[in-house]
Order: C-alpha cells, then structure tokens, then sequence
C-alpha cells in the first residue's frame, strides 16, 4: 500500500484544479439545495412507511403488542448518494434492513409492493425479484429510488445498527449479503482514502467523464458507480495529499499502464469463518478468466466488474489513452478542461452497426421488456466474439435512443461492429453468426412475464443509413474529433445539400429481411453530430431478430420477426443497394427511397433466397490490441528498454511501486518509479526481471491471498512506463 508520491500541489496545480471546480459546475454536476433537501424528505418519508410496514406485519402474526410496537426496519443508502457524489435528478440507492420474519419473496415483493402502488406519491413502480440483487424501482415525488431489502437474523432491528459489522451477515443467505453489501462498500470507501472531499470531486469529474465517453454502464459490460469509486480510491491512496486536479490527471496515468488482468484492491482480501465465497482464483475457477477485476474492500470481497468482456475492456484502455493524452496538454497548458469531456462521436467511429429495436404496446409494458432484453445484450457480445474466435469486434453502446415518430412504445440500442485490426482474413473467408443472434433470440424468449405487443428485431445498419433519431438535430456535419482521422474538406455547398437531403435519407427495414447482397462501404465523406442521450422511454418490437454471418469482405444478414405489433411501427433504416438473386445489382442509386421499393419487391417475391450483406472495416479510431483474456495463466511479456528485446515477467515477481506485496525467493526489480516535481512524469528504472518459475494464478493466488487474518496485499501490477 505504499504511495507513489506523497507531493503536495504546486501553484499551477491550484490553479488548475480552481478552473477543474468552476467547470464542474458550470456543467450543473451539483444540485441545487432546494432538491437536497426533497431528498431528505423523501428518504424520511420511505422510512416511515417501512417501519409502519414492519409492525403491520408483526401484529398480523400474532407478535405480542410490546413486540409489535418494539418492531423496527431501517434504512439505509449507498451508491453516489452515500458516498456524495449524486447529482440533479440522480437516483438514491437505498436499503431496508428489517427482523427475521419478514422475507423478501412475500413480505417486501407483495406486500409491501401493494402498499407503495396504492400510493399517490408513488409511480414507475417496478419489481425485479429475479435480478442478481433484487430490487423495486419507483419514483416517489419525482425522486427515482432503488430499494432493496436485507432480512437479518435478529427479532428487533436497532435504530443505530452498525451495518458494517460483521455480525450482520450471520444466518443470512447469499441474496442478502449481495443486497448488504453495497452498503458495506460505500463505507469502507469513506473509510479508506486519505481525504474524502478530494475523493468526491475527482469521482464526481470521472463519472461525468465516463457518461460523456460511453463508457458508463455495468449492464453493458463496461463500469458502474461502484467500480468507477473504486478505481478513484485507489488512485487517491497512490497519491494521498494530491487535489483533485492532480488525482484526475493520475487517474488516467495509472490505468493506462495497468496491466490487466492484475486487480485493482484497497485493501488486502481476507477470509471469515462465515464461509461465503470470495474472490480467489485458487479456489474459484471463473475468477481466473476475469478481464478486469475491481475487487470490493468489504468482506466478503468480490470482482465488481464481472461484466468486463474483451470488447469493452478494449474500448475503456483506449479510452484512457485518450484521456491521458488530453491531461498531458493541459499540464502543458495546449488544452482546457473542457477538451476531456468532448462527447464520444460512436456513430462516426465504425461504418457497421447492428441496431436493437425493442418494442411494447404501452410505457408500462415497454418498461419491464426492455429492462430484461438491455440486461442481456452484454451476452451478445459475448456470444459473437465466442463464435468468431474475436475477429469480430463488438462495441455495445449504453446510451438508448428513441423514435419518436413511432405510433408505438420504442427504444433502440447500437452496437458498432468492425473486423478485428491487424487481421487480414482470406477471400471468402466467412463468420457465420446467424445461429449466434439466433440464440441471443432464444435466450430473450425465455422471459417470464412477457405480455402480446413485446417485441425486439435485431437488423444491420450502415454508417451513413443510421436513423435520423440518432443525431439530436437529424443529419448534420460536425467538427472533425482531434481522435480520430481528418476526413476530406467539404465546400458550404456540398453541406448544404447534405442537410438538405437528409430527410430523405430513411430507410424502412424489413420485418422479414429476405436476403439481398449489398455493395461494399465506400470510404465516408461526411461526418455526423455527436449524439446526445435521450432521456425518455420510447416505441417498437420483440421477438423478431436478425440472423447474421460475418465474412472479412462483409456481414450478411438475414432478419425474420415474430409478433403482430411491429407492424404497426416504421421499422428503421437499412441498405439501399440491393441485388438480384443472380448478383446483378439492381439498383445502385444513392438515394434511398429506391431501395425501400425494392426491399417491398424482394419480401414479395421470395422471402428466403436473398440476402443482405455489408462490409466490416478497421476503424481508424481503435489502435490498440489486447491480450486475450486466458493469459493470466501464462507469463506476461514486457519490454527491456535497455536491450530493446521481451522479458517474461511471472504473476508472483515483485513489483514494488504500485503497492504491491509479493512473496518471492529473490530481491525483485522496479520497473518504474513515479515521480514528482513540475513535469509531474515518470522516471524508469528498467532492471533485468528473473525469469518466472511458476505461471499459474493459483499458484500466484496462493502467495499473496491469506488463507487467515488476510494481511497479506493482493495488488500484483506490473506497469509500463510513460
């Protein structure tokens, strides 16, 4: 746990981090009072009703009356609100500890969800008893809470328990732990770092960050409030009397160097004679093929990012890199604060995408359906990069558009597709994925509550057919990103037209996508306006979903869709240049509208002897390749700046400046040493690393995880230098 530098600020930094402040809330990140103090009021309101709840139930089960009326339920928050980083309209994260008898199954889905219904105060009211933590979502005044419920082994609940104690967790099932903890963890970060007020208002700057870069979002296999607090505590203990404009700036320092899978810790993993499972590759075999694990500080510790997958873990470093590269020119005073938080151009970063249509007969319904299916992309992902032995790079997007055109409840989610760089496939070579989506749809079926008019459709759109909803003013030429390659100059009167025929530039897709070859993706001209997320619940479709098949000339895809509703909605933009079924292209006009006619001609005439196809093209803007993710149990390869050749450096060797305790037989060598002074840079001190003896994580794991009193410290990183 020894720091990298202990240097305070310099007066360049002050003023840095003065203009860091104003930024932030220029951009309205903090509330207003008058909204803190609804939320006291709505909190104190929730913990009336769930107290009045808790004795309701203990008369109804024949409790004496000095029981009933000693009967108690507590609340308690975490997430951004406990740790002090929420900001206007954000959520409150909270938790209902209540006695023994009364369950979460019964007592808190039913019951207690009848009661809140019942309510004027309350709406959006939605259960999730099935999820990984069971939750009810509401708004209660306008303020959206999360509420779980944790039953623990004691008849009264004290007003004052301390939840943090270890003796909570006894007799309690696993559902509970997952629900205790996230309040555990909060306070354990508190806890932890050197100063709590730099810790928020870094946190506060890279969650903003994160949300502008895409790259904010659990669900979708990339990072969550919880692990984006982890990461800025660790950071914050590596530079305990930094202020937040030197902590921001180390933040990306530090993790554009992680050498993942190595795991970020605050603290060592220590074992209980409870029993429950922790996070420990000796013992668990899936915790070895964690791409990014963030490991909780609260026993009993576990990998927050289980839903890092290859996809998104390469998205998030070069999203770091990127970060990094802006701090370095505003330390050089070339930049303002502002340049780090350009929105991420995801419709002008890849020429492929697959677009999710999800649909509902109403809001309500739309809801609960597009909860289940924006829960289950991340295993789309998963599945295509599986079939494709990852030539076929999937970048999910969180943000969730809507169309509003529709006469039905809709919303679409984005996925960017490219074939993998520095790979050149033959001719002809193909990745068939149809029998992929073809699961994805399967799986999206098994949903339990499924009511007529839920529908999803999966289709395949180009850069340049992405649906006008996408960009908040339609079609519209943007500045060139500085990440991203200088695309040609254009006269004002070729983006005069380009507006102007935008409108026209719509193309329905096929409820039945009878398969048509499409010509490859011509090199773009014209770049699009960086999207902005819609906030509202939208309309369109259920189990309608694409089959696709993936050469490196193109994906072909073919779509069939089940269900009447989606006949009611406009389906979204597709191709425009369709073939015949003996390859003679019929039309290659540019406008669109032509190929709408002649996507109603193919359904016509023959819904399954054609097909659709597109091409897969590097990305300029993805430059980084990864590991793949089995190579924690093998050596890692990093670069000898002396001899300029490869040295293998084992999961057990000592690298001792990112607080790393490893247990080895010999004195270890550094590989960097982090320095202060003006430049705030990074000397190397590049040794000669021995050569590992043993490769495996477990045997790694069991050297630096106690099977005890857990003192020994599991931050085993190996970094490059700058």
């Amino acid at each position: 746990m020894k720091p990298i530098s202990v240097a305070g600020p310099t007066e360049p930094d002050l003023h840095r981090n003065a203009e860091l402040e104003k930024f932030l809330v220029d951009s309205g990140l903090y509330e207003s009072k008058e909204e803190a103090i609804k939320r006291e009021e709505v909190l104190g309101r929730i913990d009336q009703i769930v107290k009045e709840w808790v004795k309701r139930l203990t008369r109804q089960r024949g409790y004496t009356d000095q029981m009933a009326e000693e009967a108690n339920a507590v609340i308690f928050t975490f997430g951004s609100y406990r740790l002090g980083v929420h900001g206007p309209g954000a959520d409150i994260d909270t938790l209902c500890v209540g006695p023994s008898y009364v369950n979460r199954e019964e007592d808190f889905f039913i019951i207690l969800h009848d009661i809140l219904a019942e309510m004027e105060e309350v709406t959006e009211l939605q259960p999730v008893p099935d999820a990984h933590v069971p939750v009810m979502k509401f708004k209660f005044q306008g303020i959206s809470i999360d509420l779980l419920y944790a039953s623990i082994s004691l008849l009264v609940v004290p007003e004052d328990l301390d939840i943090s104690d270890g003796s909570v967790l006894y007799e309690v099932d696993e559902q509970t732990v997952r629900s205790l903890n996230g309040c555990r963890v909060a306070d354990q970060i508190l806890k932890l770092v050197p100063n709590v007020e730099h810790f928020r208002a870094t946190l506060r700057c890279l969650k903003f960050w994160a949300k502008r870069r895409g790259v904010y979002s659990n669900v979708t296999g990339f990072l969550g409030g919880v692990n984006w607090a982890l990461l800025v505590a660790r950071v914050c203990q590596l530079y305990p009397n930094a202020i937040p404009s030197m902590l921001v700036s180390r933040f990306f320092r530090v993790y554009t160097q992680w050498r993942w899978p190595n795991p970020v810790m605050l603290c060592s993993i220590e074992e209980n004679e409870l029993g429950f499972p922790v996070w420990d590759p000796r013992k668990n075999p899936r915790d070895r093929f964690h791409h990014m694990p963030i490991i909780t500080p609260a026993y009993p510790c576990m990998n927050s990012s289980y839903n890092v997958s290859t996809s998104t873990l390469r998205v998030m470093t070069e999203q770091f890199q990127s970060g990094n590269s802006i701090c370095e020119e505003i330390e050089l005073n070339k930049a303002q604060w502002s340049a780090l938080f350009d929105p991420y151009l995801f419709f002008e970063a890849y020429k492929n995408y697959l677009q999710v249509d999800i649909v509902a007969a109403d809001s309500v319904d739309l809801l609960a359906w597009k909860g289940w299916v924006e829960s289950r992309l991340r295993q789309l992902t998963l599945k295509i990069e599986r079939d494709t032995n990852g030539m076929l790079q999937c970048h999910p997007y969180p943000n969730e558009y809507i169309d509003a055109s529709k006469q039905c409840a809709h919303c679409a989610f984005f996925m960017g597709l490219q074939r993998k760089e520095g790979v050149t496939g033959q001719e002809g070579q193909q990745f068939d994925i149809r029998g992929t989506v073809d699961e994805f749809r399967q799986d999206i079926n098994m949903y339990m509550c499924w009511k007529p008019g839920m529908d999803l459709h999966v289709s395949h759109v180009r850069r340049r057919q992405l649906p006008g909803f996408v960009f908040p003013d339609g079609y519209k030429r943007s500045r060139p990103s500085r990440h991203m390659n200088q695309q040609a100059n254009r006269s004002i009167e070729d983006v005069a037209r380009s507006q102007s025929g935008s409108a026209d530039r719509h193309v329905k897709q096929k409820h039945y996508c009878e398969m048509a070859d499409l010509k490859p993706v011509k090199p773009e001209k014209r770049a699009c306006t960086s999207p902005q997320r819609l906030q509202s619940v939208s309309s369109s479709s259920r189990s309608g979903v694409a089959s696709l098949a993936n050469s490196c000339e193109g994906v072909k895809l073919g779509c069939s869709t089940i269900g009447g509703v989606v006949s009611n909605c406009e389906d979204v933009a597709s191709n425009s240049e369709v073939r015949s079924t003996s390859g003679q292209l019929e039309t290659d006009k540019s406008d669109l509208g032509d190929a709408r006619q002649l996507g109603v001609t193919v359904y016509q005439e023959s819904p399954l002897n054609r097909q659709t196809s597109m091409d897969v093209h590097d990305s300029p803007i993805v430059r980084n390749e990864l590991e793949p993710a089995g190579h924690m149990n093998g050596p890692h390869e990093v670069p000898n700046f002396e001899t300029g050749g490869k040295l293998k450096v084992c999961m057990n060797d000592k690298i001792e400046d990112l607080g790393s305790n490893f247990v080895v037989n010999e004195s270890s060598r550094k590989l960097i040493n982090w320095v202060g002074g003006a430049s705030r840079g990074m000397e190397v001190d590049q040794e000669l690393l021995k050569p590992c003896s043993q490769t495996a994580v477990v045997e790694f794991a069991e050297s630096v995880i106690s099977s005890h009193s857990g003192t020994q410290n599991l931050n085993y990183e190996v970094s490059y230098s700058v």
